[in-house]
C-alpha cells in the first residue's frame, strides 16, 4: 500500500475565502448583468470610484506608511479618517495588518517566515496566504506593534472590528442607495465592486510589485520598481525603493513619478495635520543606486571579450563618486550638529552650509559623469 507522504495543506480560512468568493462572483456576474438590464448612472460610478480611492489611500497612507512604518506622525482626525477607510477596505485591523507587514519586511522572501513571500508564487503572495491558515506570524499578542497599542484609535478599531466592518460596508452603500433611489445598483457598485477592486489593487503590491519591474536600488529581495503598478496602487509600485528605504514617507523620489500617497502626506504636513515626515538622507540613496549600477554594468562587461580595462575604469569612477558622497555626508553631519550648538557663530554656520552645498554640487556632477560613463560602456 502506497502511503501519502505529501505535506498536508493548512486548514481553509472560511471567512476571508467567503468574502473573496462572494464579492468576486458578484462583481464578475451580477454587476455586468445589472448594467445590461438596468444600467448604472454617473452618481453610482462616482460613488464606486470615490470609495476605491478612500479605501486605497487609507491603506497606503494610513495602514502602510503611517502605522506600519511610522514614516510620519498624524493628527487624530487624520488617523480616524484612515481607520474608517481601512475598515471600509476590509483588510483586517490596523494592528493585525501592521504586524504582518513588519514581519514581511523583516523576513522578506523567506518562505518559512514571510507571511506573503513572493517566492512561494504569484497566487500565494496575491491572496493565497489569506485563504489558508499558514500561521507565519509568531506575534500572537502583536508584540512587534507595542507602539501601535498606545494609539486609542488603533485599539478601538481592533476591539470592535467586525461590527465596524459590517456597519460601514453595508451602511454607506445603503445610505447612498436610499438617497439615490436605486438601492441594489448602489450596493453592487459602491459596495461589492468597490470592495473587490480595492482588494486586488492592494494585493498587487504583495504580488505584482515583487515579480515585474526594475531593481535600481537592490537585488537582495524580489521587490521591483514599476511605474504602471504605481499607477494602480497609489504610488506603492516603486517597491524596490520602498524595500531599500522602508521608513521613508515617499515611495517615488522624482516630482514626475506618480505617488499620490506622498503628495497627500506632504499636503497634510503643510496644513498642520502631519509632522516629522521621515526622508532618507540623499547620500544613502545615491550609494545604493551607485552600488547597484556598478554591479549591473560590471556583469555586462564581464560577459565581453577583453573588457578588464573598462571594468577597472568603471571601478575607479565608482570610487570617485563614493568618495565625493562620503565627503558631502561628513560635512553635512558637521553642519547639522553645528546648528544644534549655541556656541557657533552665525557666519561660521553659514560658511559650513555653503561648503555643504558646494560638496553636494560636486557629488551630483560626479554622479552625472558616472551615469554617462555607465551608459557609454554599456553600449560600447
Amino acid at each position: 500500500m502506497k502511503l501519502n507522504t505529501s505535506p498536508q495543506k493548512p486548514a481553509l480560512n472560511w471567512l476571508p475565502l467567503s468574502v473573496f468568493v462572494i464579492s468576486g462572483l458578484l462583481t464578475l456576474f451580477a454587476v455586468p448583468y445589472y448594467a445590461l438590464t438596468h444600467g448604472f448612472d454617473g452618481w453610482q460610478i462616482a460613488a464606486m470610484i470615490i470609495g476605491i480611492i478612500f479605501c486605497e489611500i487609507s491603506i497606503t497612507a494610513g495602514y502602510h506608511r503611517l502605522w506600519s512604518h511610522r514614516a510620519y506622525e498624524a493628527h487624530w482626525l487624520v488617523r480616524l479618517f484612515f481607520a474608517i477607510g481601512g475598515t471600509y477596505a476590509v483588510q483586517n485591523t490596523i494592528l493585525h495588518w501592521s504586524s504582518d507587514h513588519r514581519i514581511h519586511h523583516r523576513h522578506v522572501d523567506n518562505n518559512d517566515k514571510d507571511p506573503y513571500s513572493a517566492k512561494r508564487g504569484f497566487w500565494y503572495s496575491h491572496m493565497g496566504w489569506m485563504i489558508r491558515d499558514y500561521d507565519l506570524n509568531p506575534n500572537k499578542e502583536f508584540e512587534n506593534c507595542k507602539d501601535l497599542k498606545k494609539d486609542p484609535i488603533v485599539m478601538f478599531q481592533h476591539k470592535h472590528y467586525l461590527p465596524l466592518v459590517l456597519s460601514i460596508n453595508f451602511g454607506i452603500p445603503i445610505l447612498l442607495g436610499l438617497w439615490h433611489g436605486d438601492l441594489i445598483g448602489m450596493m453592487l457598485l459602491a459596495g461589492v465592486a468597490r470592495l473587490t477592486i480595492s482588494h486586488h489593487l492592494t494585493f498587487f503590491i504583495n504580488s505584482l510589485a515583487h515579480v515585474w519591474g526594475s531593481q535600481p536600488y537592490s537585488d537582495k529581495n524580489t521587490s521591483r520598481d514599476n511605474p504602471l503598478i504605481a499607477l494602480l496602487t497609489f504610488g506603492e509600485g516603486y517597491h524596490n525603493y520602498h524595500h531599500s528605504f522602508q521608513r521613508d514617507y515617499r515611495n517615488a523620489l522624482r516630482w514626475w513619478q506618480y505617488d499620490p500617497t506622498k503628495w497627500l502626506i506632504r499636503s497634510l504636513y503643510f496644513v498642520g495635520l502631519a509632522k516629522n515626515l521621515y526622508r532618507t538622507p540623499l547620500e544613502y540613496i545615491e550609494i545604493e543606486r551607485a552600488q547597484m549600477l556598478l554591479k549591473n554594468t560590471t556583469s555586462k562587461l564581464s560577459r565581453r571579450f577583453q573588457s578588464e580595462a573598462l571594468i577597472q575604469r568603471l571601478h575607479e569612477e565608482y570610487d570617485m563618486l563614493i568618495n565625493n558622497i562620503n565627503e558631502f555626508a561628513r560635512v553635512k553631519r558637521q553642519w547639522m550638529e553645528a546648528r544644534k550648538s549655541s556656541m557657533i557663530e552665525a557666519y561660521d554656520l553659514e560658511a559650513l552650509n555653503e561648503k555643504v552645498e558646494t560638496l553636494k554640487a560636486n557629488f551630483l556632477e560626479q554622479k552625472k559623469n558616472w551615469l554617462n560613463f555607465n551608459a557609454r560602456v554599456a553600449m560600447a
